[in-house]
């Protein structure tokens, strides 16, 4: 199939468009589709994610009032020129302090200006605890039944249960 717009060219990018129960479909190349503004995958590898952040960034700073991208942030030092630059804040600490000059650009991006990350918790000590005196009990349970002793097991049994 050629490109619906040059005729030229097979046509790579399909575009159907829905406007009041009409449809219309687009068979385009790549030379056609970049010229209407569609990326296609090759043009989107072209322009890796840390590109597209730093232009983000120099578009929400270049509004900024003079001598603020000088303001580093109190835990690692990095400063919204930094952010200009690369693309990337230092720590989770930069959301926090540049938040006020950020977040219209974090909101577009991720929907928020918060950092959310993971809570990583220590494990919990009486969990082991736990499970090594169920399997002791579990243990005497069987020892019970085997010997017939099921005034013992039954005791037995709703402790494990308690402690389950």
């Amino acid at each position: 199939m050629q490109c619906d717009n040059c005729g030229e060219r097979p046509a790579a990018v399909h575009l159907t468009q829905i406007v009041k129960n009409s449809v219309t479909t687009l068979h385009l190349c790549e030379v056609c589709a970049a010229e209407k503004g569609v990326q296609t995958g090759a043009s989107i590898a072209k322009f890796p994610l840390s590109d597209f952040l730093a232009s983000m960034g120099k578009e929400a700073a270049g509004a900024l009032p003079s001598g603020v991208e000088s303001e580093p942030c109190g835990f690692c030092g990095a400063r919204l020129s930094d952010f200009r630059e690369t693309g990337r804040l230092g720590c989770p600490h930069c959301y926090a302090t540049f938040e006020t000059h950020l977040r219209d650009l974090l909101r577009r991006l991720h929907g928020s200006s918060q950092h959310v990350g993971e809570a990583y918790l220590p494990p919990d000590a009486g969990l082991a605890d736990r499970r090594r005196r169920l399997n002791e009990l579990r243990d005497q349970l069987r020892r019970a039944v085997e010997a017939e002793n099921f005034e013992l097991a039954a005791e037995l049994r709703d402790r494990i249960r308690i402690l389950e």
